[in-house]
């Protein structure tokens, strides 16, 4: 005969956990084996008695789910955390998956769901609700923004040899000479470069320039 299921249910609703316990420990090969009401009291729970399973709650007083879910998981990585929650918005969900979650459920959803959702969970097999799938495939789909380009891309060639120049703390009367440009000219550059790099003066010119490699060119 198999081994039951260990499960540990964390909520901080006392009446929640009085109701999955009476459900599942009417399932075949389900044992619920502690309930916490709060984070810290499940991941001492989950340490004392290792669970195969964990129906997590999200929202806690203290440490909430997704935090209790990070370090359950970096204390206890064979466990299986079934997030069993009302939320299903974008800021708790997608932490809670990035912290380790293995399954998420809506509390809407019926006992046999939750029940089947503990068997999975045992064999390795994520289950999420239909909504969350909705949601990931969604992310997942959504185009990637374009890299933006370094801003001295915009800068003409004279105004990078200015900037060149700039960097290697040269006033603009030496910058003139160099380039035999007149002083207005280059002080007409240094304006624009300002603008197009977004900086306010020469100095934060000079560093943009030595952070990009500019200025050793």
């Amino acid at each position: 005969m198999e081994e039951p299921i260990k499960v540990l249910l964390v909520d901080d609703h006392e009446m929640v956990r009085i109701g999955l316990a009476a459900v599942l420990d009417t399932e075949e090969g389900i044992e619920v084996v502690g309930e916490a009401s709060n984070g810290q009291d499940g991941i001492r729970l989950a340490q004392a008695y290792k669970p195969d399973v964990v129906l997590m709650d999200l929202v806690m007083e203290g440490m909430d789910g997704v935090e209790t879910t990070r370090k359950l998981l970096e204390l206890y990585p064979e466990c299986r955390v079934i997030v069993l929650t009302s939320f299903i918005d974008d800021s708790k969900m997608y932490p809670v998956l990035e912290a380790g979650a293995f399954s998420y459920l809506l509390k809407t959803s019926r006992a046999n769901e939750i029940a089947d959702a503990i068997r999975a969970a045992a064999r390795g097999q994520s289950v999420l609700e239909q909504q969350v799938a909705v949601k990931m495939m969604s992310r997942f789909r959504e185009p990637k923004k374009p890299e933006q380009k370094p801003l001295h891309e915009d800068l003409t060639e004279r105004e990078m040899e200015v900037l060149q120049l700039l960097a290697k703390g040269k006033p603009n009367q030496e910058i003139a000479d160099d380039l035999f440009i007149g002083i207005k000219t280059v002080k007409y550059h240094i304006t624009n470069i300002l603008a197009k790099l977004e900086v306010d003066d020469r100095t934060q010119a000079a560093i943009y320039a030595h952070k990009h490699g500019i200025a050793e060119e």
